[in-house]
């Protein structure tokens, strides 16, 4: 078990190594990016990539305050969900209406690897083979699909 300033700092640890090796990785436009805190560009539309002790996620959150709202970008995401899944090379996991770890109803679509830790320094290189294509396909689909949900 580690303690609370460990487990962060390992966290951190881990980020910023991903960081350093998707620094020279462009985006899908040939733009430098941060990839920790991918930026869509679009209020309420996140890509979040998240590790704890027992899984990793890599999702497209869907935040917006307005629950209709909310699933009308849903919505308009499953009208891209064969171009998503086929630049993802894989099918993720729909979720519509569910809860954060703050108790706020978001909309997911996420993947998730299990079991893995990030406490675990030898579980690193699984994390990063996990995120880096993820990322990286979900930021070439972006680059396609955004201008759909620019309002």
């Amino acid at each position: 078990m580690y303690s609370k300033d460990q487990a962060s700092q390992l966290k951190q640890a881990f980020w910023t190594a991903f960081g350093q090796y998707m620094g020279p990785v462009l985006s899908a436009d040939s733009l430098r990016i941060n990839w920790i805190n991918y930026k869509t560009g679009v209020k309420h539309i996140f890509f979040k990539m998240q590790a704890d002790s027992k899984h990793a996620t890599i999702a497209i959150e869907l935040s917006h305050p307005d629950i209709e709202l909310q699933q009308l970008f849903f919505e308009q995401f499953e009208s891209y969900k064969s171009m998503l899944h086929d630049t993802l090379g894989e099918e993720w996991d729909w979720q519509l209406h569910t809860t954060d770890d703050y108790g706020k109803t978001i909309s997911r679509i996420c993947a998730e690897l299990r079991p893995v830790s990030i406490f675990q320094k030898e579980d690193w290189p699984m994390l990063i083979s996990f995120f880096k294509p993820r990322i990286i396909a979900l930021d070439e689909f972006w680059s396609m699909a955004k201008p759909a949900f620019e309002v």
